[in-house]
């Protein structure tokens, strides 16, 4: 009894610390006064509206999109094959292989950024757009990886075996059995990746620049010079998109657990 009691204390404190700050910055979104205040002295949503009339909120939010998007597909059409070859076959050095991929996810933030804008931007020159991209396909495809790889493990490959005997190619087979088996995965590891790559910030910082710059950095620097409703507007609407997205992978898995 002691002993559950203890834990439930210790559960409260971790809420308590996670998510108290989190309600003040969504109560500090509707307040009236022209800075962060806590308790607000009015109800207003003119913060949010502020937010949508701000074009360098709205270019970055536009550029993180795109980023966002175009390296979570590319992190798919790389990560899938990777991950169905490092599972499905033998191959030599295959947990070296995995940890190479997963690395992003290890190394701090900060020095996969700094490594990224010393060899892409100085050393080879490539344009910072495609520099952003490459950064943010790196940190993107590690989730592909892990997740697809997860659920191709518990995959039977029989099935696709009888469909080469059958006489399908290889490729046929793995287009039309394999890849509807995992498709509530790769949606998962898409959304994560997506996720991830959106609201990065090391990376996206070391490798922005004029007219280069993603949301999360654009609000970073916005914070250096303002200390307004805006910022705590722009951190709802972020916090809401993050929301709906973790429920909508949340429903992925649970219906795939289902089938």
């Amino acid at each position: 009894m002691r002993k559950q009691r203890g834990l439930s204390i210790f559960a409260g404190a971790v809420f308590a610390f996670l998510f108290i700050p989190l309600i003040i910055i969504t109560i500090t979104a509707f307040g009236e006064n022209a800075t962060i205040q806590f308790p607000i002295s009015g109800f207003t949503f003119q913060w949010f509206t502020a937010v949508f009339e701000n074009q360098s909120f709205v270019d970055s939010f536009l550029l993180s999109l795109e980023v966002s998007l175009l390296a979570t597909l590319l992190a798919l059409i790389i990560g899938i094959p990777a991950a169905y070859a490092l599972t499905r076959h033998g191959v030599k050095g295959k947990n070296w292989i995995k940890s190479f991929f997963l690395s992003p996810t290890i190394i701090p933030g900060v020095v996969v950024g700094y490594s990224l804008f010393q060899f892409i931007v100085i050393r080879l020159q490539i344009p910072l757009f495609i520099g952003l991209l490459l950064g943010h396909f790196l940190i993107s495809l590690p989730y592909i990886i892990r997740v697809v790889g997860s659920s191709l493990e518990q995959f039977d490959f029989s099935i696709e075996e009888v469909a080469w005997t059958l006489g399908s190619t290889k490729f046929k087979a793995f287009i039309s059995i394999v890849l509807p088996n995992i498709s509530s995965s790769i949606f998962a590891s898409f959304m994560l990746a997506f996720i991830n790559s959106f609201n990065n910030i090391p990376v996206s910082q070391f490798l922005s620049g004029p007219g280069i710059s993603t949301l999360p950095t654009t609000l970073m620097n916005y914070i250096e010079y303002n200390y307004d409703p805006v910022v705590s507007a722009l951190s709802v609407l972020l916090m809401l998109g993050t929301i709906i997205l973790m429920f909508l992978i949340e429903k992925t898995l649970g219906l795939a657990k289902v089938v």
